[in-house]
């Protein structure tokens, strides 16, 4: 049987660590990187068989890539601490691995859960994720929204992993407001301005697209607590972006 390396990235993630390291007992090995969590995180990891790696976090693609280069086995799974696989995707993965029809990754779709509902729409009826790949042809690219570039051909899961994204509102935001801040750095080395359409169109726009042409609006009140969420995140990161031109680099 081939076997699998997976890869937990981590900061933090008391709440889900255990749960997340139970459903990728599949795998032959699992690799924890963790960038020096302050809460129980690698302590309640210790109680599993994983190996832990510790490393300042800089941006995703960096972490990640780091630790596939960590990963004993050629075949990669990759694991948010949020995520769960199911017991459907697992069977996917092991036939996938073991008969890959020259694939060299596979793109899985994710069952998004935000304010305790299930969220069916906007734009979450897209979302899909290179979760596993083999690390000789695919390497993380990008700052915040990391992406897989592979060389070959990627193919698709028929069924969906679960996704946590949400703990509390505060958390939320403050997961927002961190990945503006990279992505306004990105913008900053890129030498980019801001002026008031970023801050005034760009925002309700992001709203209107989640709540409206995606239709997060037949997800109820959830709905549309979402889509003010993701216009939040598109106000940080260009006010933050204005700050860093402006010489002010504190959060």
């Amino acid at each position: 049987m081939t076997k699998i390396t997976a890869i937990i990235p981590t900061l933090n993630e008391e709440i889900h660590i255990e749960e997340a390291i139970k459903s990728v007992s599949f795998a032959d090995e699992i690799i924890v990187i963790d960038s020096f969590s302050t809460d129980k995180t690698l302590e309640l990891a210790k109680n599993h068989k994983v190996k832990i790696i510790k490393r300042k976090f800089d941006d995703f693609s960096s972490q990640k890539n780091f630790a596939i280069t960590h990963a004993s086995h050629d075949w990669i799974y990759i694991l948010d601490a949020d995520e769960r696989v199911t017991p459907e995707v697992e069977q996917e993965i092991l036939t996938a691995v073991n008969n890959p029809k020259d694939f060299v990754g596979f793109y899985v779709r994710r069952t998004f859960y935000f304010c305790g509902k299930k969220i069916n729409y906007g734009g979450c009826q897209r979302d899909k994720v290179i979760r596993l790949f083999l690390k000789e042809y695919c390497k993380y690219s990008g700052v915040v929204h990391e992406t897989i570039v592979a060389n070959g051909k990627i193919g698709f899961f028929k069924n969906k992993i679960e996704h946590y994204s949400y703990k509390s509102y505060d958390h939320y935001i403050s997961k927002m407001n961190h990945y503006g801040a990279l992505r306004a750095k990105q913008f900053y080395q890129e030498g980019k301005k801001v002026n008031l359409f970023h801050i005034l169109v760009k925002p309700p726009a992001r709203f209107v697209i989640h709540y409206f042409i995606r239709r997060g609006f037949l997800d109820g009140f959830p709905g549309y607590i979402f889509a003010k969420t993701q216009s939040y995140s598109v106000y940080t990161k260009y006010l933050k972006l204005w700050l860093l031109n402006k010489g002010i680099k504190k959060d």
